[in-house]
């Protein structure tokens, strides 16, 4: 079965504006980088609408109406110093949700073997009701929420290594045993959450967290050491990546050493244990990388990893 790519070109019309780091440019690299021969037999699909029952399995019926409601007509508005909105925002949150959904659907029905989801605004910040760090719904809880709703798998977990710890998805999993929730990051970093003693309601919160200058080494003992036995024994029946590639040494918002290597590595890890867990059902999500050629060859060993190659 082939892997799938889903975006759709809403998503570029997420205008966050001049000199943004979470800017459109980000996806055109990805995309860009998608499409050599090494990944003509990807599954291309266009990101549909997230539903309202989908979103609100995350988020409480208000937050997500001022959120629509939000977008100008015009310009920008800002809903923090970080995280902007323009007139397409609110569709491109839609369809980046909307994506998630999808790609947990095309996986969970046996359409194709894993699925990465090229879509902003990402999502790993928001919280249930706070819109932050440049997301807007936390598409990979969406996601993770439907695999259980729609789908009945009781366990899911995420496993998150962007180098910005995801406040928002600790929030949504920390008091559901069911839902793990593993993260390698800079610590002290931005949203300064992320501790080591951070652990759930039943341990089902694991944070490795790494210090400045961290490098390959770091990084893949924090994964061997902790996250991958905890996820193992999790045992968790489906299986979603928040795929940020900003722990990049080239990347400017942080000050990790990871290479491409170690991206190819980390992807092929995950997928041997969906491969023993839960019969290879693998979901990718874009978060953030932004270095634009980091981000591009990242991403392109990121997917060549998930297609077996």
């Amino acid at each position: 079965m082939p892997t799938m790519l889903i975006s759709h070109p809403v998503c570029l019309e997420h205008d966050t504006g001049s000199y943004h780091p979470e800017c459109s440019d980000r996806l055109r690299a990805i995309l860009a980088a998608l499409e050599g021969e090494a990944f003509s037999l990807l599954d291309r699909r266009e990101a549909p609408k997230a539903e309202m029952v989908h979103l609100e399995r995350v988020h409480p019926k208000d937050y997500i109406a001022g959120i629509l409601k939000s977008a100008p007509s015009n310009g920008y508005l800002n809903l923090d110093p970080d995280t902007v909105m323009s007139p397409l925002s609110g569709e491109a949150a839609l369809r980046a949700a909307g994506g998630v959904v999808a790609a947990v659907d095309a996986v969970a029905g046996g359409e194709v073997r894993n699925a990465f989801c090229a879509v902003r605004p990402p999502g790993h910040h928001a919280e249930s009701a706070r819109a932050m760090g440049f997301c807007l719904f936390n598409n990979v809880v969406v996601g993770a929420r439907h695999a259980r709703e729609a789908h009945g798998f009781r366990k899911v977990a995420v496993v998150d290594f962007d180098v910005h710890h995801g406040n928002g998805t600790q929030h949504l999993f920390w008091e559901d045993p069911d839902l793990f929730y593993a993260s390698t990051h800079q610590y002290p970093c931005y949203p300064g959450t992320g501790a080591a003693s951070d652990t759930g309601v039943a341990h089902n919160i694991v944070n490795a967290p790494l210090m400045a200058g961290s490098g390959s080494s770091e990084f893949r003992k924090a994964m061997t050491g902790k996250i991958l036995p905890a996820l193992r024994a999790f045992a968790p029946d489906f299986i979603l990546v928040s795929a940020g590639f900003d722990a990049h040494a080239k990347d400017p918002l942080a000050n990790l050493n990871l290479t491409e290597d170690d991206y190819a590595w980390v992807t092929r890890e995950l997928l041997a244990v969906a491969a023993e867990c839960c019969g290879n059902r693998l979901v990718s999500v874009l978060e953030g990388g932004y270095n634009l050629t980091a981000l591009a060859s990242s991403v392109a060993v990121h997917v060549k990893a998930l297609m077996g190659s």
